[in-house]
């Protein structure tokens, strides 16, 4: 018997249209190991068991969600008032939803782009010596429980903040946005500038990160060509970054949503909208489900469970909508 054609014949078929010794053809043969099949299985295991996770979270905050909803008096999405506990119970989202979306979109605006700035700086202009004790610092900020975060805050910042409110409503009073009528700095503007230093090291970690991994040719071809150092990171760096900036800024924007204790310290919370974001009052999903869980009934808890439902599904869109962008910029990347 020729041996070559029996060896032939015992090796696993090859993927049809794969050439012999193609990465096509080695990963065929290299699946019908035992290693490689348990591999499989327990990846695929992992994943399917995380979307029943996150199936079983859904079902178990809209069942809650729905015992709630039936007793209630009042539409949940339009009621200023959250009378959860009262008989018969009324309670909506305007104001928590308003105030979820206003702070965490302030800290967005006021955090990415400082984060980028910070990353570049460690990336492309920082020394060595510099920037590796600065990313250091950076890193060791993300780490900082958010309770000491909302302490900070409620000793700090507030008190420090009245002579920016006061020079916010002389130049920008007018808007009606930013008027600012004396009292305690306990304002949803606050909350967006705490929760901006909240997400800062998140989004500055994350955006360094990717931007240390721009392909060095297309940084010396650019700089070979005679731009400088800021065309370069123009041209070349933040086209290859952008899908991870997009990423990271999604990251902080999940922490910013979803923020309790800090939120809980600082803001003095009320169930209505002012026309300036400097008034004191408003609320958050995060932090009226810590503050009035303890003393709820069991309607009541089941009211806090639908306005977490709200949060939860919010917090999907906001990744899905992340994750259609990276997608549609892929190529920009590559």
């Amino acid at each position: 018997m020729d041996i070559t054609s029996s060896t032939a014949d015992s090796s696993p078929p090859a993927t049809p249209g794969a050439k012999p010794g193609s990465k096509a053809a080695n990963a065929a043969r290299g699946a019908t190991r035992p290693g490689d099949r348990i591999f499989l299985a327990l990846s695929r295991g992992s994943g399917l068991l995380l979307l029943v996770i996150m199936a079983a979270i859904a079902a178990f905050l809209a069942v809650r969600a729905t015992n709630a909803l039936s007793h209630n008096e009042g539409n949940f999405f339009t009621t200023f008032e959250w009378s959860a506990n009262a008989t018969p119970p009324v309670f909506g989202i305007a104001v928590l939803a308003f105030g979820t979306i206003v702070s965490s979109l302030i800290a967005m605006i006021i955090a990415v782009p400082v984060a980028i700035g910070v990353a570049l700086f460690i990336s492309h202009y920082a020394p060595r010596r510099l920037a590796a004790p600065l990313a250091y610092v950076i890193d060791l900020l993300a780490a900082v429980p958010s309770i000491v975060y909302g302490l900070w805050g409620a000793l700090f910042l507030v008190p420090h903040l009245g002579g920016l409110y006061s020079w916010m409503n002389d130049y920008l009073g007018w808007t009606g946005v930013f008027a600012y009528h004396d009292g305690a700095a306990r304002s949803l503007f606050t909350i967006g500038i705490l929760l901006a230093i909240m997400i800062l090291p998140i989004v500055t970690s994350v955006s360094r990160e990717v931007f240390l991994q721009a392909p060095k040719m297309h940084e010396e071809a650019a700089l070979a060509l005679g731009a400088t150092r800021w065309e370069v990171i123009r041209m070349a760096v933040l086209p290859f970054g952008r899908s991870g900036v997009i990423s990271a800024s999604m990251l902080g924007l999940g922490r910013a949503l979803g923020e309790t204790m800090a939120v809980a310290t600082v803001l003095s919370p009320s169930f209505t909208i002012g026309k300036s974001l400097l008034d004191p009052g408003g609320g958050t999903f995060a932090q009226n489900i810590a503050s009035s869980f303890k003393e709820s009934g069991e309607i009541g808890k089941d009211a806090l469970i639908a306005s977490g439902l709200v949060l939860f599904v919010l917090t999907l869109l906001v990744n899905g909508a992340a994750r259609l962008i990276i997608a549609r910029r892929k190529e920009y990347s590559e």
